[in-house]
């Protein structure tokens, strides 16, 4: 009988666990974009030297998407690739998802439901 209590303290100890871990808001940086974007907002690390990044800038631009870039050769830059934990541009940040590389079917899943048509 006390193994059983045992196991349905345990079992609900767990549920909670998995509840709280799912549930609960990550510890940002100052640094980390995420902190301005909340739940819309845009922001590119970029770089004048990456092709990726011009290329990504000129859809954003033909489709009329709304953002902020951060040259990630400044030191507000490097700051933020640094925060999120990047190793390489570009990396945007939809709202509170983080999309890291030229990765356009990623792009289009997050920047769709806040109305812009770019892939």
């Amino acid at each position: 009988m006390r193994t059983l209590g045992f196991l349905l303290i345990l079992g609900i100890a767990g549920g909670l666990y998995a509840w709280w871990s799912q549930h609960r808001q990550p510890e940002l940086h100052p640094d980390d974009p995420r902190v301005a974007t909340g739940e819309q907002g845009i922001v590119m690390l970029a770089a004048d030297w990456c092709g990726y990044c011009r290329r990504q800038q000129g859809d954003f631009e033909r489709a009329g998407v709304r953002y902020q870039v951060l040259d990630i050769d400044t030191e507000p830059g490097d700051r933020a690739l640094r925060a999120i934990g990047a190793r390489g541009v570009p990396v945007t940040v939809v709202g509170q998802a983080v999309i890291r590389g030229y990765d356009t079917a990623a792009l289009d899943r997050k920047l769709a439901p806040l109305g812009y048509d770019v892939y």
